[in-house]
């Protein structure tokens, strides 16, 4: 399969971006490089090799649940550029 400027203006249009004449060609450049790579992949012999999984046989290696210190609600407020009370103050995100 080889990459035309048709590919890379429906790519383009899903994605919302607009390119350039100059990135077109080396977005097309790098999508032919990809598929090229993945061409090579494909003349791989991989007859008898067991799909791989997982890369470790290692199952859930979890670290122990040590209690630390922590600061306390007090010093976290006590450097708040706004806070009101016990919150920290942020201005509002969504409109009502």
């Amino acid at each position: 399969m080889e990459i035309n400027n048709e590919i890379v203006d429906k790519i383009a249009s899903l994605s919302k971006l607009l390119f350039s004449g100059e990135e077109k060609e080396a977005i097309k450049n790098d999508m032919n490089k990809m598929l090229d790579f993945v061409g090579k992949l494909e003349e791989v012999d991989t007859a008898g090799v067991e799909p791989l999984i997982h890369m470790s046989d290692e199952v859930n290696v979890l670290r122990p649940d040590v209690v630390e210190y922590t600061i306390s609600q007090a010093e976290a407020l006590k450097n708040a550029p706004s806070r009101d009370s016990t919150y920290f103050k942020i201005p509002k995100v969504l409109k009502s």
